[in-house]
């Protein structure tokens, strides 16, 4: 038998057809040349997308494919039913029923992360998905949005491609849910347009305290449409009730450790409590005869209209009130799409938006199995779906009768148009267009830093640096000198502190002009780039920080650490407790095992968290009652690395008098000095705790004690 030579590892070729993109001119995926990968097209530079633009479908058709079963992007999602509640006269601007004063919708609210899969972490660096459905009387409407009120990119044709940047490198699949690696910094360095959501990405506001507690943002400009046919833009707002406030970036990657589910069990928790989170829904008008009054193009999904320019009017509040009962049927099923409207409100053309409408139908379509997702459950309108669209995978619903076409006389015309009966159904706003097809970006959204610039300038001190370490962090992960190189150059376009900042911590000089790459990039959009920008109206806008805001709004369902032992005075414990109740914050005691605690006086109380379960990532607050147990807690060392902690994360601490003694074990060496630790035998020990609280965070420590969060 003749002998078979085995096969060399080194020479053995894998059967399949392996592709390699160098020195290759783009194409579609049926081999036709792309001129341009960068804009959909349109009817005129500021027009609407057009339906014929086979490339763009062509992309965008294989972008919602590329994941099964779970979303492509925000994947990692948390839901709750609740309702909406009409609280303003809005009849002069929309015919919206549910937007009118006194009309109470039922809807769904999903939150999520983007970048993550499915079992990611909750608390990763990231946008923060808001994703509202109204299931009201005309039909469902979905308000499809973010925590960050604008996005990376101004046309949906690159959506595909900032999604693939930030996602896992395809070739060994990490990190997971992080965007501190060269792919994603490899495409935002090439792309001026995404100077502004880098900068929101890299502030407090991607790692949120709560979801309870993060705004929401429509993101584009919409329209609304009212009953003699008369448009308005809008830019929509959540504001949340318990104000906005956020996590340290340390304490972020703490909490994913000892509970990757933080957000999810929170939003849970609160609402089975009672504790029913709020948001009030705003809105900024501006007159169509407005639209191009401003310094930027209010079509332009990279910039905000900032507050002070036109303010935002609360129309109506949100409460999210019972939790869903399977979280597959319900929270995962939910087919969100911003092409869902009603009567009353419209598109605009900002391009992003003219793209998503297709994008996330088609997703719907395919990732839950076919075209009738929208006869499942979560997915149903209240008043009933009625038309001949029939068959297809997963029909539930039976179509009576032989008809299943229009128009029809056996069927009675049935079901027939709004407007053979007089009625008013969903009507487009009458926009005159007369536009050549292009592919072409307008100039008017050619500025791309003066934004940016604002938003750095309208942060605190402390903001500031937080987001130059955010960039330090990611950029440092960063294997390309080149990329960092290119990045810093961007930075030093929006300010010269933020670029030296991040250049120093980088060992980098920020280069002075931009990278001739990215120059190149930038033209195929802007030929003439770049364009000197208009004046911007404001140099600066308080609603931009959260910093200016923290103070102003309550402590309710903040969880506060009681740190005990048995031994521990019960009067002083319930003092605490009393004030706390009376600011609806929640005490939670932690001892050295869970069970039954002795108290001083005898008494004994079930304790569910000890030093061994909880971590002090996952509290606001820090109290340590008088007693016998103080000196259990001084041989404790989890006490102390708690309160270390949580001094060492800005965090309020407060020592009854006989505990004062334990700060000596611990790194706050500043007794009295720092008014984020309250001491009894000096303060007043609830009123000046709770006061603390309401600040939030006690940043100064980051300076003052060299204290790195």
């Amino acid at each position: 038998m003749k002998k078979q030579n085995k096969p060399n590892p080194k020479t053995v070729q894998i059967d399949a057809h392996v592709v390699d993109n160098q020195n290759r001119t783009m194409t579609t995926n049926d081999g036709v040349p792309i001129h341009d990968n960068n804009n959909t097209l349109k009817a005129g530079e500021r027009g609407p997308s057009l339906l014929e633009d086979f490339i763009y479908q062509d992309k965008l058709a294989h972008f919602d494919r590329e994941r099964i079963p779970e979303r492509v992007v925000h994947a990692r999602g948390s839901g709750a039913h609740g309702v909406f509640e009409a609280t303003a006269d809005m009849s002069k601007y929309t015919r919206a029923k549910f937007l009118q004063k006194g009309t109470v919708t039922p809807l769904f609210t999903r939150f999520s992360t983007v970048a993550g899969f499915k079992g990611s972490t909750d608390l990763a660096r990231d946008v923060r998905g808001f994703s509202v459905k109204f299931y009201t009387e005309e039909g469902n409407y979905d308000l499809v949005g973010n925590n960050i009120p604008v996005f990376f990119i101004q046309d949906a044709m690159q959506f595909p491609d900032v999604v693939h940047a930030v996602k896992p490198e395809p070739d060994k699949e990490i990190p997971q849910a992080a965007s501190a690696h060269d792919t994603f910094w490899d495409f935002i360095s090439l792309m001026p347009e995404s100077a502004h959501m880098s900068l929101w990405v890299m502030s407090d506001r991607a790692i949120p305290r709560s979801l309870r507690m993060m705004e929401g943002f429509g993101v584009h400009t919409f329209k609304f449409i009212n009953d003699q046919g008369k448009a308005t833009f809008v830019k929509f707002h959540w504001k949340p009730k318990l104000g906005v406030h956020q996590v340290a970036w340390q304490e972020a990657q703490k909490i994913s450790g000892y509970d990757a589910d933080f957000h999810r069990r929170d939003l849970w928790e609160a609402i089975d409590n009672g504790d029913f989170p709020q948001w009030d829904l705003g809105v900024q008008l501006i007159p169509e005869e407005d639209e191009m009054k401003y310094s930027f193009d209010i079509l332009d999904p990279t910039k905000i209209i900032p507050e002070e320019l036109v303010p935002v009017q609360i129309i109506g509040t949100m409460t999210l009130n019972r939790n869903p009962e399977n979280f597959f049927a319900e929270t995962e099923q939910i087919a969100f799409d911003p092409g869902r409207l009603v009567p009353g409100i419209d598109f605009s053309n900002d391009p992003l938006l003219q793209g998503r409408v297709f994008s996330y139908a088609d997703t719907q379509n395919y990732r839950l199995g076919g075209p009738n997702f929208h006869e499942l459950p979560i997915n149903r309108p209240v008043n009933g779906k009625y038309n001949n669209q029939k068959d297809g995978f997963h029909r539930t619903d039976v179509l009576k009768g032989n008809v299943s076409y229009f128009p029809n006389s056996l069927g009675g015309g049935c079901p027939y148009h709004a407007m053979l009966k007089g009625e008013k159904g969903f009507e487009s706003h009458a926009e005159k267009i007369d536009a050549k097809k292009i592919r072409e970006r307008s100039t008017s959204f050619a500025d791309h830093f003066t934004q940016a610039r604002l938003f750095f300038n309208s942060q605190s001190e402390a903001e500031q640096q937080h987001i130059i370490s955010a960039f330090s962090f990611e950029l440092s992960k960063v294997n390309s000198v080149a990329v960092r190189r290119r990045e810093l150059a961007i930075l030093n376009q929006i300010d010269k502190k933020l670029a030296n900042g991040v250049g120093k911590n980088l060992g980098i000089d920020p280069p002075q002009q931009l990278d001739e790459l990215t120059l190149q990039f930038a033209r195929q959009n802007h030929p003439n780039y770049p364009i000197k920008p208009n004046k911007p109206e404001i140099e600066k806008s308080p609603a931009l920080s959260m910093e200016t805001k923290a103070g102003e709004g309550s402590i309710e369902t903040r969880k506060v650490a009681f740190l005990v032992a048995d031994g521990v005075s019960k009067k002083s414990v319930d003092k605490m407790r009393k004030a706390l109740k009376a600011e609806k914050a929640q005490a939670v005691l932690i001892s050295t095992k869970v069970g039954a605690l002795k108290y001083k006086e005898g008494d004994t109380e079930e304790v569910q968290h000890s030093y061994l379960t909880d971590a002090s990532v996952c509290f606001d607050a820090f109290y340590t009652p008088e007693g016998d147990s103080i000196e259990v807690l001084k041989s404790e060392p989890d006490y102390i690395q708690f309160i270390n902690e949580g001094y060492r994360h800005c965090k309020a601490l407060a020592f009854a008098k006989g505990a004062e003694s334990l700060i000596d074990l611990s790194y706050i060496k500043m007794k009295g000095m720092d008014k984020g630790v309250v001491l009894e035998s000096a303060n007043d020990l609830t009123g000046d705790f709770i006061k603390v609280m309401k600040g939030h965070r006690i940043w100064e420590r980051e300076a003052d004690r060299k204290i790195p969060v």
